[in-house]
């Protein structure tokens, strides 16, 4: 019969016992503190983090080309010779000031909810693999809830937005219809066109448990997606104080 003392940890790591499991399936790591599973995490997201920052700097540089644009157009005009004066033929657009503040705050609140969610992600992301382990607890995820809740304020922003367009439509103003209101409908037009791309990046994380997707996948998706739905937030204000200074 082997003794007791059989049962102690041997000093060269054999007969260990349970250990629980490394977040994000790490192994060994060949030495390293981090497995093999949470080093190429933290990999994954500095790549698709530094893609973010490429795909930021392009967006700021095609709202700063239109914002030169305006300015030049803002100021352009014919001079009368009769006259001696140089005659403006920009037309100031009737803004639907209630429209768009009740779409920054839905904005606003969705930018909130998505910090949220990337937070309950990250926490997530090494949480839900401990508890595999027998005895754990198991946490509840509310990553998804939180994405879904920003999903559904985007779409309502959409909506809005829509609504200031129709709006413009009804007292008269088109794309054509002159240079403030051409320039209203583009930079409106264009945000909402990046906005929507930041939607389908919340509907695929939405969807990470229909796809299968594994919790690091997930939180990769929410980390990039929340930080640009922050740039679409600071973008949109952005967007306001050009169309004030357009009037």
């Amino acid at each position: 019969m082997p003794s007791r003392s059989s049962n102690k940890p041997l000093p060269g790591g054999g007969n260990r016992g349970t250990v629980p499991p490394e977040p994000f399936g790490g192994g060994g790591g060949g030495g390293r503190g981090d497995g093999d599973g949470l080093h190429g995490f933290r990999q994954q997201l500095q790549r698709y983090r530094l893609g973010l920052l490429f795909t930021i700097g392009s967006i700021i540089m095609l709202f700063i080309s239109f914002t030169t644009l305006f300015l030049a157009r803002r100021g352009a005009g014919k001079y009368a010779p009769l006259s001696g004066l140089f005659k403006s033929d920009w037309v100031p657009v009737h803004l639907p000031v209630k429209i768009l503040l009740i779409n920054t705050a839905v904005l606003v609140v969705s930018s909130i909810l998505v910090e949220v969610a990337r937070r309950a992600a990250r926490t997530e992301s090494v949480l839900v693999p401990a508890s595999s382990v027998p005895g754990v607890r198991p946490i509840r995820q509310t990553s998804l809830i939180w994405a879904a809740a920003t999903t559904v304020l985007g779409f309502g922003f959409l909506f809005g937005q829509y609504c200031a367009w129709e709006q413009l439509h009804l007292s008269g103003a088109f794309l054509a219809s002159g240079p403030a209101s051409t320039f209203f409908f583009l930079l409106t037009g264009t945000h909402a066109v990046h906005l929507a791309a930041g939607l389908v990046a919340l509907l695929y994380a939405c969807l990470a448990k229909g796809l299968r997707l594994s919790i690091e996948r997930r939180c990769i998706a929410l980390d990039v997606t929340a930080w640009y739905w922050h740039f679409m937030a600071v973008m949109w204000i952005y967007v306001l104080a050009v169309l004030q200074l357009m009037n």
